[in-house]
């Protein structure tokens, strides 16, 4: 989009393009049109990019139920609450609705929203919502559920929305449908957030009711009705018959089941215990297409496998310590553990080689594997009288590395330990189980890690939650520098001009190494045959969307073939 254009809902595109290997979703997912069901003819042919064959998909098949493997459990289902990552944003797309959502092309469009259209300085947004939704309670989504939704929710102290909404002043009714949201400054990536919780609309009646259990009792739009949830066991869902999007849903009934061993969620799927299942590890991806009767869609972006390193404490304040870390890690060892020899790229940065934000500049800036450059860093600061942490001339480091139990993980965290040990620092390794591991870090409460790094969104808005002060800043890190491009970011639209911030906060971080780099996610969502239009759905108006990229599935547009 050109900065000499005003823009409008449907010009905003993707911070990132699709990795060359499968595209940001399949490519070639179908597409119907109107409101009829959004399933259209489905995909004959295989997906654009995908590695395995997709099965003949066929007409729309309406009843049945699925059974899906997620990765981890969800702390609470409400918005501002729960702890939204890719297994919890699967159930809530099954019980919520974007306002806003991605093409297949990046754009992002209005979904559950009709319209969305901002000020000449990008300072305030409108939007109106399409008419006769209602929630699953039967109360209206109007004007004034999503102020009341806003006001009381959203922003109240201590959600994890707050920070994300510090920005917007006000959130007001013009009428029936419409709302403004006023911001303190312009925001040229505004959109974007909508698409994430802060953007699922959930009736404020039920929650009120149900007070402090209204995460565990979740009532939305969607195209499915909560039915019950048993933590770290099941949740299930049925169809909302009375769903705004004509001949949506096609299932009866979802059950999702969260399976956070890789082993065992395969194993579910090759004996038919669950139809469907998630996965973000390379080697349970790869392992994946080796099963006769699957369907693999498989999605690698700007979304990389990596370290975390919390710089608020010492030793980790000290620029010397994180780049001997960066310099003494071996990306293509890294990768090689994980499944992912020559299916996931080395990656150096928070976008793709298919995004038009990578750099080049910014690649050849990353910490390479230089173990003398490693070890005289960190020399220089053991032998240094005044050490951040306090301790005694040659004292060597001692600190912990945390990763989720998963076996590729536990081999990743071993060698770290080897190549960190090599230097002379005394590393502990610690298995903490995937949601914990997120609270620890939202909470800065640990030293280092494993995590995953980037996203397929604008950079305003990955940069900003990651490198501004806030509860998604785990590693604590904030620069003048990043502060002024962030400011670029916000206020333009113009590509050429957006391109070069991003590469300046690259350098930036690549300097600092707050963050560690091994290869790119490749995710799946693999079902069997018979479960169809896993990455098929469409927006009301026709036009495809993004699939099941970063294995996150819509789920009102899948069917179950007889």
């Amino acid at each position: 989009m050109r900065g000499d254009r005003r823009p409008t809902a449907g010009s905003w595109k993707r911070a990132a393009v699709s990795a060359g290997l499968v595209g940001l979703l399949l490519g070639g997912a179908a597409c119907g049109s109107g409101d009829d069901g959004g399933g259209g003819g489905g995909a004959e042919e295989p997906q654009e990019g995908a590695i395995v064959d997709i099965s003949e998909q066929g007409e729309p098949v309406d009843g049945g139920e699925i059974v899906v493997g997620l990765e981890a459990e969800t702390s609470s289902w409400l918005p501002g609450k729960g702890t939204f990552n890719q297994p919890g944003v699967n159930v809530a797309y099954a019980l919520y609705d974007p306002l806003m959502h991605r093409t297949e092309d990046g754009d992002v469009e209005p979904y559950l929203a009709e319209s969305m259209q901002p000020n000449a300085d990008l300072t305030e947004w409108t939007l109106t919502l399409r008419p006769d939704v209602r929630f699953h309670d039967g109360t209206p989504l109007d004007a004034q559920a999503l102020k009341t939704i806003f006001d009381e929710y959203l922003t109240a102290p201590g959600t994890n929305t707050a920070a994300s909404l510090d920005e917007v002043t006000s959130l007001d009714v013009v009428d029936e449908l419409t709302v403004v949201y006023r911001l303190v400054e312009a925001n040229a990536a505004f959109p974007v957030l909508l698409i994430s919780s802060p953007g699922w609309p959930f009736s404020p009646t039920a929650a009120a009711a149900a007070g402090e259990d209204a995460g565990a009792r979740p009532v939305g739009t969607g195209p499915f009705r909560f039915v019950s949830w048993q933590r770290d066991s099941q949740l299930v869902v049925e169809k909302n018959a009375d769903y705004w999007r004509p001949g949506l849903p096609h299932l009866d009934r979802i059950t999702f089941r969260p399976i956070p061993d890789e082993d065992t969620r395969l194993a579910s799927l090759r004996s038919g215990d669950v139809d469907v299942m998630q996965s973000l590890r390379q080697s349970t991806v790869i392992r994946a297409r080796d099963l006769d009767g699957i369907d693999n869609y498989e999605h690698l972006g700007s979304n990389s496998g990596g370290g975390t390193v919390n710089t608020s404490k010492p030793p980790f304040d000290d620029v010397r310590v994180r780049q001997a870390l960066a310099h003494a890690l071996d990306q293509e060892a890294i990768i090689e553990v994980l499944g992912g020899a020559g299916v996931t790229p080395p990656t150096t940065q928070f976008f793709s080689e298919d995004s038009p934000y990578w750099s080049e500049e910014v690649a050849e800036a990353y910490p390479t594997y230089d173990v003398e450059k490693a070890q005289e860093l960190y020399d220089d600061y053991v032998d240094d009288p005044d050490r951040s942490d306090g301790l005694p001339v040659g004292t060597h480091l001692s600190f912990t590395y945390s990763c989720p139990p998963d076996p590729s993980l536990n081999e990743v965290a071993q060698l770290v330990q080897s190549l960190y040990g090599a230097l002379g620092a005394q590393v502990e390794l610690e298995q903490v189980e995937q949601a914990t591991w997120i609270q620890k870090m939202l909470a800065r409460d640990y030293d280092t890690g494993c995590t995953r790094v980037g996203a397929d969104s604008d950079p305003f808005i990955v940069f900003d939650a990651a490198f501004t002060e806030g509860p998604l800043n785990m590693t604590a890190f904030q620069s003048p520098e990043i502060d002024a491009q962030l400011d670029i970011l916000r206020t333009t639209t113009d590509l050429a001009t957006r391109k070069a911030a991003v590469e300046e906060i690259g350098l930036v971080v690549n300097e600092n190494v707050p963050n560690t780099f091994s290869g790119g996610t490749l995710t799946v969502m693999a079902g069997r045959e018979a479960v169809k239009n896993l990455a098929g759905w469409t927006f009301p108006d026709g036009t495809t969307g993004n699939g099941a990229a970063g294995a996150q599935v819509m789920w009102g547009h899948v069917w179950l073939a007889g």
